[in-house]
């Protein structure tokens, strides 16, 4: 009887024990007990612009519109006809729309349809190609809708953003993404470029539209991708607001870019240039041409030479040129250092403010001539006739001789000449003949090479060297 008596006794001590150990092992391992969910009947509703940019996209998309060419200047004669297509920004409620130079390239007039179906004709068109931009100015009775600019230097990747456009011609489309990379500077699609990468997805018709941040204001306009495709891969590249503002605000004050500049044409180095005047490949630019009275004429920098630094920047393309160009000022001498024959000195230039305007593309017609047979290099030349410079828009009194046909994989092909370049020298020699074009070119150390002075039709002189097998 008292030993049955005992187990109730001893069955509770070892639940207390058993509490007991467990609270006590929690605390051991640093774990709080457990506490007990507290369950809500009607939880209160997530805010909606945590779970849609729905906002943001009315914002912005009454200011996105569609651009469709209604004609081609210049069309030459016997090519098809293809207007352009893509999209474009309001950026004043004035009426004046930002869009891609490559939408309008070429074209008399365009189409602007805004969002509520609105149209509008304008041959209003202002163009920048050297940052692929370009400004339509639309004639409205009421102030219009319009994106606001934002600083895209503030950017970093990693920032959502939203792309709205018109791909293949879908009006209003929107997609998200968020920025890839900042500062996107060497591509060489422009002269002048400073792009953000963006993973939001953009095709065909998207050029010109509207890259926002997630307050709704303008920080790129979307216009190439990277592709292997033709379709979008995950790499859209948009010109940045930044870049994008001024160059609009001078097209729409001057009609043309105001732009410091120094007065050179010139051309990447060749490993065989660079050899000639004692340079590693790569290392600075190449002097193809000289504007006269230009500040590069004044500082005394000639065809031929090679710019190696700006102010003590490295030059190694073009686009490096041209954006340590851009950055000069007006009021001061730029140091710049110059190679010349493998010599090496320093010269001073003042960069000058000028008005790119843009001037469209005209047709050049061939002229019948008769040719000779070079079959040394590989190529054919005859004597370039004044009419035949007329029509290649040169100077009716241009000296040379005209390539008429280039060997395939012949030593002139592969050395870079092409059907229709204009030579006017072989080293130092001036060349007004066939006779003089030919002694020269076998007077030439064929080691070394013959250097080519070709004439481009906007007055460049290119250099090709000539080399023998």
């Amino acid at each position: 009887m008292t030993r049955f008596a005992r187990w109730p006794v001893a069955t509770v001590s070892l639940g207390i024990g058993a509490i007991a150990g467990l609270f006590a092992q929690q605390e051991l391992l640093g774990q709080p007990p457990a506490i007990a969910p507290v369950l809500v009947a009607n939880p209160p509703p997530l805010p909606r612009d945590w779970m849609s940019v729905a906002p943001v996209v009315k914002q912005v998309l009454p200011a996105v519109v569609c651009i469709e060419g209604q004609g081609r200047a210049n069309v030459p004669k016997f090519e098809d006809f293809d207007a352009g297509f893509g999209s474009g920004v309001l950026i004043d409620s004035t009426g004046v729309v930002l869009t891609n130079h490559h939408v309008v390239a070429e074209t008399d007039s365009v189409e602007v349809t805004l969002q509520d179906g609105r149209k509008f004709i304008s041959k209003d068109i202002r163009r920048d190609p050297k940052t692929d931009l370009a400004v339509v100015m639309i004639a409205a009775k009421e102030p219009l809708p319009f994106a606001v600019f934002a600083n895209s230097d503030a950017m970093e990747a990693g920032d959502r953003v939203l792309a709205i456009g018109a791909p293949f011609g879908l009006k209003g489309s929107v997609t998200q993404g968020i920025v890839s990379a900042v500062g996107r500077r060497d591509l060489n699609l422009n002269l002048a470029e400073d792009f953000l990468q963006i993973d939001a997805a953009v095709n065909s018709g998207n050029s010109g539209g509207a890259l926002v941040n997630m307050e709704g204001k303008l920080i790129g306009l979307t216009a190439a991708i990277k592709t292997r495709t033709g379709g979008f891969q995950g790499v859209g590249l948009a010109v940045s607001s930044n870049l994008a503002k001024p160059v609009a605000e001078q097209l729409v004050q001057f009609k043309a870019v105001r732009r410091p500049y120094l007065g050179v044409a010139v051309r990447e180095m060749d490993d065989a240039t660079a050899t000639r005047n004692k340079l590693k490949p790569g290392t600075g630019v190449l002097v193809t041409g000289v504007t006269a009275k230009s500040p590069a004429a004044k500082a005394h920098i000639g065809v031929g030479d090679v710019i190696t630094t700006v102010n003590a920047v490295p030059i190694f393309s073009s686009n490096d040129l041209q954006k340590a160009t851009l950055g000069l000022p007006l009021a001061k001498a730029a140091e710049v250092i110059v190679v010349r024959n493998g010599q090496q000195f320093q010269t001073f230039a003042q960069a000058e403010e000028k008005l790119d305007e843009y001037v469209p593309p005209q047709r050049v017609e061939a002229r019948p001539a008769q040719t000779i047979d070079f079959k040394s290099v590989g190529l054919s030349v005859t004597e370039l006739l004044p009419q035949v410079a007329t029509g290649l828009r040169m100077p009716a009194a241009t000296r040379g001789v005209v390539v008429t046909n280039v060997v395939r994989s012949g030593l002139a092909e592969r050395s870079g000449l092409v059907r229709g370049a204009v030579i006017t020298r072989v080293d130092d020699a001036a060349v007004a003949s066939v006779d003089e074009f030919t002694q020269a070119v076998s007077r030439a150390n064929r080691d070394k090479g013959a250097v080519l002075h070709v004439l481009r039709p906007n007055g460049e002189t290119d250099f090709v060297i000539l080399r023998g097998q």
